[in-house]
Formats: C-alpha cells, structure tokens, sequence
C-alpha cells in the first residue's frame, strides 16, 4: 500500500533534521495542550481507478459462449487512467471534516496533480473551510507551493537594482549612494524575516488558529495520506463504468466509509512514526560517536526504512 521511494540515511542534511525535530517538538506541544489539531491534503482520482485484477470463469472461453449462457463478460476495463478529478480534503480524529471537500475535474494533461491547484484556488477553499474547524485549531500542511504563497515580495539577487533599492526605502531603510548590489542584498538580508510570511499562516492567526508545516519528503507524518489509500480503494473496488461522474460519486462515498475511528488509528500510526523519528538523532549520534572513536573522522552512513514516502500512482 505504501511505497518506500526515499533511501534514507541516519545521517542527513542537517536543515532537514532541525525541521524535523523542530516539527516534532511543536505538535507534541500542541496535543499535551489538547489542541484540536487537523491534517489537510491533495490527491486524485482516475476515471480509470480499478484494481489491476479480474475474476476468470474458465468454463467461458469467448464472448459468443458468455451471450449463448445468458452472462455477460462486463465492460472492458480501460486501457488508460482517463479523466482525472482533484481533490483536497481536511480531517482529523474526528473524521474527515463535513463540507470540507473540494474537487473538481482537471484541466490539463499534467502527470503532477500539483500543477492544477493554485495560491488562489486554495486561499478561497480555506477561507470557507476554517469556520468548519474547532476553535484554537493547529492545521498542519506540507510545503506546496499553492499552500506557501508569501504575503510580501522580499528582493533576491535577480531583482534590478533600483526595485532592491525602492523596496528597502518602502521599509524605513536608509539606503546610501553609490551602492553596489551585493550590498543592497545584505541589507535585505538583515530585515527580510520581519516581512518572510505566508498569506496562509497570516490568515490563520488573525483567526486564532496556526499552521503547522510537515518537514519535507515526510508525507508519512500526514495521516490523511492513509486516508486517501482507504477512499481510493473503495472507489476502485465499486468502479464499473469508468465515467468520470460516477466515481465522483464514488469518491464522496468512499469519504464517507472513511470513519472517525479510523481515522484515530491513522493518527495513532502516524503518532508511532514520530516517536520513531524523535528517538533516530540519538540513535544516530551514537552511532556515528562508537564509529569515530577518539578524534576520528569517518562518518557512518546507515540506511532506514523507517521513512518512506507515499506514492498513489498505483496503490496507496
């Protein structure tokens, strides 16, 4: 169901690491608070979505034998995915969050989902959906580029020299001349986590909840992950015609099927897989302590399985 497609090691980028740990230390806060806390994703499904297996009556050995036995062979399967529907959703141990859905069907050819959502298509869908959440609520989100849509321009090295310039004077800078780029960036450098936010972290705080952003390549820390695998699997078991409107129907009955109970226990999962990534950096310094020894200087690189993303190209 889920598919290990990152190699791991023990040792890793450090900025990945300190995100991590520094996700792991901030939701542990937020439940020992009792924060309602909620976990939303993208997904999508095929008009085409069915298990890749048939069953076979071999006493049946054409379609002229089927029709003079009064059966019918069924509908053939597709040879390809077909059209495709977008879907984003939230949930929690409560479920999946009524009149939290949205999807619509896709309008291009993209083989990345990701390219048919955008900044404003999701801004509006949370704008409705955060009035459906409990009150104080942590919302936790990975780091697509439609959720981090930043709420200032900061200036980088491309920018033309006089718009660097504009936009430091726009913030109180007193900017001296002559003065060459580099240094214009250093200054930008010094006041840009002032004006470093997103449009919707923002907006979640002026209505008393946060946003709370999965480490990347950690999808496996998103239990609506597994919910997805439970709504694919029920659109596939039931899907016989193809059509793009009835697994649209599929779909919501599929997120329906969905229950509260089960999504506890995809959080209580996910809960494990945390407890996991919280204990491997002293895992981790003890290894790499025994294997340098005194003033050594080889490093230890050891493979995990333990972090695995999920890939729903196939099965979920």
């Amino acid at each position: 169901m889920l598919k290990k497609n990152r190699n791991s090691a023990l040792l890793e980028r450090e900025d990945l690491v300190t995100w991590r740990r520094s996700y792991l230390d901030k939701i542990r806060h937020y439940r020992a608070q009792n924060r309602p806390i909620y976990y939303l994703d993208e997904t999508w499904v095929n008009a085409g979505e069915t298990h890749n297996k048939a069953w076979l009556d071999t006493t049946v050995k054409s379609s002229r034998d089927a029709f003079l036995n009064g059966l019918t062979t069924g509908q053939k399967q597709p040879s390809g995915k077909g059209k495709r529907l977008i879907v984003l959703h939230i949930g929690s141990t409560d479920g999946f969050v009524p009149g939290g859905l949205l999807c619509f069907e896709s309008k291009t050819n993209s083989s990345d989902y990701h390219d048919e959502m955008n900044g404003d298509t999701f801004f509006e869908w949370f704008v409705k959906t955060l009035p459906l959440l409990k009150e104080n609520a942590v919302i936790v989100m990975d780091n697509a580029s439609y959720h981090s849509v930043k709420k200032h321009k900061i200036p980088v090295m491309s920018w033309k020299k006089q718009a660097i310039i504009d936009w430091l004077e726009s913030k109180g800078e007193v900017v001296k001349h002559p003065i060459v780029k580099n240094d214009l960036m250093k200054k930008v450098r010094k006041i840009s986590n002032q004006y470093d936010q997103y449009v919707i972290d923002e907006y979640a705080k002026e209505n008393n909840n946060l946003v709370l952003r999965l480490p990347p390549y950690h999808c496996e820390l998103n239990p609506i992950e597994l919910a997805w695998s439970s709504v694919k699997s029920y659109v596939r078991t039931h899907n016989n015609t193809f059509k793009l409107n009835d697994v649209l129907e599929l779909l919501k009955k599929g997120v329906d099927h969905v229950t509260p109970e089960m999504w506890t226990n995809f959080v209580g999962h996910v809960i494990k897989e945390e407890d996991k990534f919280w204990n491997i950096e002293h895992t981790t310094d003890e290894l790499i302590d025994n294997e340098l020894g005194e003033g050594g200087s080889h490093v230890l690189l050891i493979g995990t399985g333990d972090s695995s993303n999920f890939d729903d190209s196939d099965d979920d």
